[in-house]
């Protein structure tokens, strides 16, 4: 077979290394899912593309006119090391035909540069690997425009392998997503805000093999469930989407309105963190998965010092994964750059940092027992049984419906009132009407307002305000609500 009369073109995809020193039962088990993964990854693209395992390796052959597709799907599948895309030819079965061959494909692009000649092979053949490099590289020498051969530091290095009389001649080889397949390693709930940590966290977990659910606590924005579950579907699609997973919301508006109520400030960042915690293994409990996952590094905020760390977990037997527990921020921020998650996380609103006033940097455990006593678990209890899930796949036709809320910076522009829902006692003053309402009581409160004026949202970043006008407009359905952003 060759490429270019057939109009398929093979890859051979290489196993992370990790995969080929685990004992003959696990590794013969990590390949198997590997296989089964892209079979149901590639089935989808269409019926004509095959996979064949092998114990080193997997072959797959695609039409040309998909082969852009499938690339990208290879490269961004857990288990695979490397990509490489090859040119295949068969009755390959003498040093001559060998030789000729190789000239034919890669001679144009040797011209004027130093190369080296790299062989595997596979079966019984009458001459060893080192006689088949120097045949070749002998007769890539003579035969075209070459500079020379350099064994140690080649511009250009010509790789095959030969099986039996089948020749792979390799022309590109793209870096894998390694890991191990997706089904080998269990399940995990990832506490997912679409912020930077949070999808990179869970992205790690996703490449290293582990079957990734979200579950999402909705403080209050209609607008901010439909960008988290954005970004949970693109990571799902682009690296896990060989296995279902779901996406849990939990409407948690009336767990931080209890918060408020009976907590001290000093202490509502760490309470609001275990009381996710609590409601994750909850849900983690129904659906029979051992351990959380949340993007929390050490120091980076208030409650990710090693003691709040601690309080947190306090509440929760589960395993709790933090891979970004020592990572610094601008290599968490590079990866989401790497991945394409940097743009759904920089829309995203940081509701637990916006909650506590001069929060407790190292808590005290008899402090936070005595806070904890003063909640009323019912609030929780109802939140989780509200919850709703639904699989990943499923929130396609929910992304596509966000539209985008008018921002005022213009006060004179028309008769407004102005709500600053910030948690602050403070009110912004404006040359209109300005009233206060926090935004954890906003979904009780707007309803109480005369319904024939035009109310305008506002916040320091203008990230909130967009998200709750969003929930008024979408839930709320009132059409008189914009966002004031001063210029």
């Amino acid at each position: 077979m060759q490429n270019s009369s057939s109009k398929t073109q093979k890859f051979i995809l290489k196993f992370f290394p990790e995969i080929m020193i685990k004992g003959s039962s696990a590794k013969r088990q990590m390949v198997g899912q590997l296989y089964t993964n892209l079979i149901t990854l590639l089935e989808r693209i269409h019926a004509d593309i095959k996979v064949r395992k092998f114990s080193d390796k997997i072959e797959v052959l695609t039409p040309v006119d998909m082969l852009s597709e499938v690339r990208i799907v290879l490269i961004n599948t857990p288990g695979i090391e490397q990509v490489l895309e090859v040119l295949q030819f068969d009755d390959m079965d003498s040093l001559s035909k060998i030789k000729n061959k190789v000239g034919e494909i890669v001679g144009d692009s040797l011209k004027n540069k130093t190369f080296s000649v790299r062989a595997k092979r596979t079966g019984t053949h009458s001459f060893k690997s080192t006689e088949l490099e120097r045949t070749v590289g002998g007769y890539l020498l003579a035969h075209t425009d070459a500079k020379g051969v350099d064994l140690h530091n080649p511009e250009v290095t010509v790789k095959m392998e030969l099986i039996e009389s089948q020749l792979n001649i390799i022309t590109t080889k793209y870096k894998g997503l390694s890991g191990f397949p997706i089904g080998t390693q269990g399940d995990i709930l990832s506490l997912m805000s679409g912020g930077f940590d949070s999808t990179v966290a869970s992205y790690l977990t996703m490449k290293r093999g582990i079957k990734t659910h979200f579950v999402f606590f909705n403080l209050g924005g209609m607008a901010h469930e439909i960008g988290v579950k954005q970004v949970a579907l693109y990571l799902w699609s682009k690296f896990g989407s060989s296995h279902r997973v779901k996406f849990i919301s939990v409407p948690f508006d009336d767990v931080l309105t209890e918060i408020f109520r009976s907590t001290a400030p000093t202490y509502m960042g760490v309470t609001l963190k275990r009381l996710m915690i609590m409601a994750s293994q909850k849900i983690a409990d129904e659906l029979e998965i051992d351990a959380l996952l949340t993007g929390e590094s050490v120091a980076q905020v208030s409650s990710q010092t090693l003691r709040n760390l601690a309080i947190i977990d306090q509440v929760s037997n589960k395993l709790i994964l933090r891979p970004l527990s020592t990572m610094n921020k601008p290599d968490i921020m590079s990866i989401a750059d790497d991945i394409g998650t940097r743009h759904f996380a920089e829309s995203m609103p940081e509701y637990c940092g916006v909650i506590s006033q001069n929060p407790i940097i190292h808590g005290s455990f008899k402090r936070m027992e005595k806070e904890a006593k003063k909640f009323d678990y019912r609030v929780l209890d109802k939140a989780v049984e509200d919850a709703k899930s639904i699989y990943v796949d499923e929130v396609v036709d929910d992304v596509s419906n966000l539209a985008a809320i008018e921002v005022v910076s213009d006060l004179d522009s028309g008769d407004y009132v102005v709500i600053d829902i910030r948690a602050e006692d403070e009110c912004i003053q404006t040359s209109c009407e300005s009233i206060k309402i926090p935004f954890h009581k906003l979904k009780t409160e707007f309803d109480k307002l005369p319904k024939d004026k035009e109310y305008l949202l506002y916040c320091e970043k203008g990230i909130m305000s967009q998200l709750h006008a969003q929930y008024l407009r979408d839930a709320k359905k009132s059409k008189n609500v914009r966002v004031y952003r001063p210029l």
